[in-house]
């Protein structure tokens, strides 16, 4: 009977305060027996949702919801109130426009070799599905790529574009089939169906073999000689060469990072493609090659971010880099990886910013079933993995980061193409012989952020009057609309009021296992 009574009330809070429910074209689902569905796609059908659009100014809200149970990105629509309706002991989270914090660059994910090839797998028809899934209006509106310069692991083989021996001044620098069959095409598709200026940023991989001191794209192994030195010089222009070659097709990119892990290349054995900095070393390549090199070049406004690796190294990788003053010309960002953040708390990233305000922090890299103990890579409809990137989003936002960006914006069923088989998970899955793609748990995680969250969103306030289970981050973003996400990682609905002073009050239940985007105007 108590049972009974709890559901009829949940029902009755949810339908008169959020209102009627529509979809707008709704998800086919699958269940792979992992505890939640994917949503397929194919030439013909591909689910979509509505374009964030002005609602009655204090007046209305609407809600988008996604749930382990099966909702995905479902949008209502509801009245906000003069009162926080339901009992005292009930959570209100306090929206202030008064607390301003960082400005937002915006979500995306990484356009890789593997990503691409994947895409191209689909034929016309399903292809366009895909990329409108994460660029179009109707998809989840990503604002941020991420180009690795190069190749990587998710390649089909390893490659650079030089590999002339003693070629300092980059005569031979080509760029490869990878780049001007598959990536160019694709990011100039991109460009021409998104509707919101892309933020491209680039990382690079390896040196040519020939420039590093074990001579293998794989590995330990740095830069040849002194920082400095020619083979140093040569590397930084080698960044120069290539963003002169992707201009000339027309793309441009807004940021780098200096190296893709430098830690890696200080490993034995590593398995794929590195090149190894300490944090001395990229303090000075910095200040006596890159920064000058790219500013000579004419490439002194694109932004500059270091690091690009685990968190656990802040600030003191921070502290080295801008032990040289003139870093702080050159160096704009501090990119962040989430590979380690289970065992190393986000205060680093507070620590970090309160040290150098004026150096914004990005998440540059994430992606599910990437530790050595996953053993099996795609888990379709697995909905634990949407939550772990919803929960690393907030907490990474609540301290500071200014945006965060996936790894591969597609894979095939086994988690690939990745040439030393180093397997992970994706918000897409194509499945190339069906000629379908599947939208994971991730997918929609991603979008509660990414498609309302645009570049120049400003993080605001937001703090609930007591202890709760609930995660959540607020935003004020162009047009005036607040944008507040809010996470539910319990088996259990949780009660909770938001509320602003200029438009009143939200009375929301946060489903379990659960996240909502609430989104409303304020004039």
């Amino acid at each position: 009977m108590l049972l009974k009574v709890v559901f009829s009330l949940h029902l009755l809070l949810t339908l008169s305060t959020v209102g009627i429910c529509f979809d707008f074209q709704p998800c086919d689902g699958r269940d792979f027996g992992l505890g939640s569905i994917v949503c397929v796609c194919n030439e013909t059908y591909c689910d979509n949702i509505e374009p964030n659009k002005p609602l009655d100014p204090r007046k209305k809200f609407a809600v988008y919801q996604s749930d382990k149970a099966g909702k995905r990105l479902k949008k209502s629509i509801g009245s906000i109130s003069v009162n926080a309706n339901g009992t005292d002991d009930e959570v209100i989270i306090e929206v202030s426009l008064q607390r301003a914090y960082q400005t937002m660059v915006g979500f995306g994910g990484a356009i890789t070799d593997a990503a691409v090839i994947n895409a191209f797998s689909l034929n016309d028809k399903a292809r366009e599905n895909l990329m409108k899934s994460y660029y179009s209006p109707d998809g989840i509106e990503y604002s941020v790529a991420r180009l690795p310069i190069g190749s990587c692991d998710f390649s089909t083989r390893p490659y650079s574009y030089d590999d002339s021996n003693g070629d300092f001044e980059l005569a031979n620098f080509t760029l490869a089939k990878e780049d001007l069959q598959y990536k160019i095409p694709f990011v100039q598709k991109v460009f021409a169906m998104s509707k919101r200026n892309l933020t491209l940023f680039a990382s690079p991989w390896s040196a040519p073999a020939w420039m590093k001191t074990n001579k293998n794209l794989t590995g330990n192994g740095t830069l040849i000689g002194p920082v400095g030195g020619k083979y140093y010089q040569t590397w930084a222009l080698y960044f120069v060469k290539f963003l002169q070659e992707y201009a000339k097709k027309g793309i441009k990119f807004w940021g780098l990072t200096a190296q893709n892990e430098p830690s890696d290349g200080l490993l034995y054995k590593f398995r794929f493609q590195c090149t190894g900095f300490t944090a001395a070393q990229q303090r000075d390549f910095i200040a006596l090659n890159l920064g000058p090199t790219l500013e000579k070049n004419g490439f002194g406004h694109v932004k500059l971010m270091v690091l690009d690796d685990s968190r656990f190294f802040l600030p003191g990788w921070a502290d080295t880099i801008f032990s040289n003053p003139a870093n702080l010309k050159y160096v704009a960002g501090i990119a962040v990886h989430w590979y380690e953040d289970v065992f190393i708390g986000p205060s680093l990233l507070e620590k970090t910013h309160v040290k150098y305000p004026n150096v914004f922090i990005m998440a540059t890299e994430a992606c599910a079933s990437a530790m050595p103990w996953e053993q099996r890579k795609v888990l379709l409809g697995y909905w634990e993995y949407a939550e772990r990137y919803a929960h690393s989003m907030i907490q990474d936002i609540q301290h500071w980061a200014v945006g965060w960006t996936d790894w591969n914006i597609a894979l095939d069923l086994q988690g690939g193409p990745n040439w030393v088989k180093n397997y992970v998970d994706s918000p897409i899955i194509v499945d190339a012989k069906n000629q379908i793609f599947y939208k994971q748990p991730m997918y929609y995680a991603m979008g509660h952020f990414s498609k309302f969250i645009p570049r120049r969103c400003i993080r605001i306030g937001s703090e609930a009057n007591k202890k709760t289970k609930l995660e959540f981050v607020s935003f004020l973003c162009p047009g005036k609309y607040i944008t507040t996400v809010v996470l539910n990682r319990e088996d259990f609905s949780i009660p909770f009021h938001l509320h602003d002073s200029m438009s009143g009050y939200i009375n929301s239940i946060a489903a379990p296992r659960s996240i909502l985007t609430f989104v409303w105007w304020v004039y």
